[in-house]
């Protein structure tokens, strides 16, 4: 199953549809969107999907609230037209502020949790102000993955994207490649921050490993066979202490202390 089962998230693609982008290029975007939307976990307790098409101006193809299965979005995304003006992308990421990311419009409310991610596919440089919007944007908790193709501007797309950089800007030569990102995305979004949103189930310590994750113990405690939980070691078992008398056993570590008449040294270990 390549469905991504792991991280709800309230996610809108912005896709440049400006004059530069031949019809048979958006043609490769709107494939790229669907085979995304087939790695995710589509839902309305899960991942909510909305795509804005932009140039000059700006459509919202549909919102956050509009779909919650695939096929839905799919067949709406079959219908997306070219808009093929200019390359407004500063006035996209502030309608998204403005228009989409509201509870209003599907966006879950702050308390749930629920990452606010945008991608923005664009092949040009922007002919409007990018950074301050971008930035307004990350303040409010909006994360920002920039995708370039072709003849995009490689400042513009760092610009506008989240830290850190190497893993919010993609690059591709030609939308006939952009599908290779489908894969990228799909590490990204499901297993790789399952430690992050903690829909994990280790007791201690979640480790990435690829696309999946392993559990791990604080120093002082051994993984049990469930591969989950974590038992303290016995710090004071013969050999694994440097106590000159007595070892006493604290919460996954141990304290050295001398029999009566003794006192410890500076070293807290040995006794005079």
């Amino acid at each position: 199953d390549t469905t991504c089962k792991n991280r709800p998230l309230d996610l809108v693609f912005i896709i440049d549809s400006s004059r530069s982008v031949r019809p048979e290029e958006f043609e490769k975007v709107k494939i790229f969107l669907s085979e995304m939307i087939d790695t995710l976990d589509v839902g309305e307790r899960t991942t909510r999907v909305a795509v804005m098409n932009y140039a000059s101006t700006v459509k919202v193809e549909f919102l956050l609230r509009t779909y919650f299965d695939r096929t839905s979005m799919k067949e709406a995304v079959s219908h997306i037209e070219p808009l093929s003006t200019g390359t407004m992308t500063g006035l996209a990421i502030q309608t998204v502020m403005d228009e989409v990311f509201t509870e209003e419009m599907g966006t879950r409310p702050a308390t749930f949790n629920i990452p606010k991610v945008v991608i923005v596919v664009t092949d040009g440089r922007p002919q409007d102000q990018v950074e301050d919007v971008a930035a307004s944007a990350q303040r409010a908790g909006i994360e920002i993955y920039a995708v370039g193709v072709g003849r995009a501007d490689m400042q513009s797309l760092r610009t506008m994207a989240s830290e850190p950089l190497d893993e919010h800007v993609f690059y591709v030569e030609t939308y006939g490649v952009i599908e290779k990102l489908t894969a990228k995305f799909r590490e990204t979004f499901c297993a790789a921050n399952v430690c992050a949103v903690g829909t994990h189930d280790c007791e201690q310590v979640c480790v990435r490993n690829g696309g999946s994750y392993l559990c791990d113990c604080y120093e002082g405690y051994t993984l049990n066979p469930d591969k989950r939980t974590c038992s303290a070691v016995d710090m004071c078992a013969p050999g694994r202490h440097e106590c000159d008398q007595i070892c006493v056993s604290n919460n996954g570590s141990y304290v050295c202390e001398c029999y009566e008449g003794y006192t410890l040294n500076l070293d807290k270990k040995t006794c005079s």
